[in-house]
């Protein structure tokens, strides 16, 4: 089968990446050839990035500076870790991508959305997931939860205000492809956000199975 694209999103503290490890995890049980990375970052110039974007002693950053920093990490993201991966066959769990520009950089700092997909369409160079994670909770929940793992990074400091913006804009993402995008109850316990994690993405894997076994191809990723 072709490979297979999975990104995880949702607000600070949702848990996603603990879901993420969970979710390798569960796959390579399967038997199935696991890539797990992340955004920004996965590369060595993306992760140098990352660590710009996300420390609070960077200090005031344009929006549309950020926006630029974020596609300039994806796109070398893309190319170097994401699409070979998907071409030998394999599953790419993402944590974060595409969604969350839109979120953070549109919602967020109010950067109109059509400009935000334009530029994403070009640094991804027109590659979008098979499936997208959504993890949603009240904002006041993430924050405490995110509080708990120490001092906030740049992003996470933002005020309630701009992560209320980021939470709506998420969900009005996810109403506008319900198709691709699952909204998951992230303020569920773990197990139980696993559980439906799992119902999600197995049922993804039986569907494609079917379809290659019925001789129809799946539909492309981009």
């Amino acid at each position: 089968m072709k490979g297979l694209f999975i990104t995880l999103e949702g607000i600070e503290g949702c848990g996603k990446t603990t879901q993420l490890r969970l979710l390798s995890e569960h796959l390579e049980q399967r038997g199935a050839g696991v890539t797990v990375t992340r955004e920004p970052g996965g590369t060595p110039l993306a992760e140098a990035l990352r660590g710009l974007l996300l420390d609070p002693a960077t200090g005031g950053i344009s929006p549309l500076s950020e926006l630029m920093m974020y596609a300039a990490a994806r796109a070398q993201h893309v190319d170097a870790v994401i699409r070979p991966a998907l071409d030998r066959g394999g599953v790419v769990l993402c944590d974060r991508f595409c969604d969350s520009t839109l979120a953070y950089q549109g919602g967020g700092r109010g950067i109109c959305m059509d400009e935000i997909r334009t530029l994403n369409a070009l640094a991804t160079g027109g590659l979008a997931p098979d499936l997208t994670l959504l993890f949603d909770l009240p904002v006041e929940t993430g924050l405490a939860r995110s509080g708990r793992r120490g001092a906030p990074d740049r992003i996470e400091g933002e005020p309630a205000d701009f992560h209320r913006r980021v939470r709506d804009a998420f969900l009005d993402i996810a109403r506008a492809e319900p198709r691709r995008i699952t909204i998951i109850d992230a303020s569920a316990p773990v197990e139980d956000v696993f559980r439906s994690v799992c119902a999600v993405v197995d049922g993804l894997f039986q569907t494609r199975q079917n379809a290659t076994l019925g001789g129809s191809a799946p539909p492309d990723r981009a």
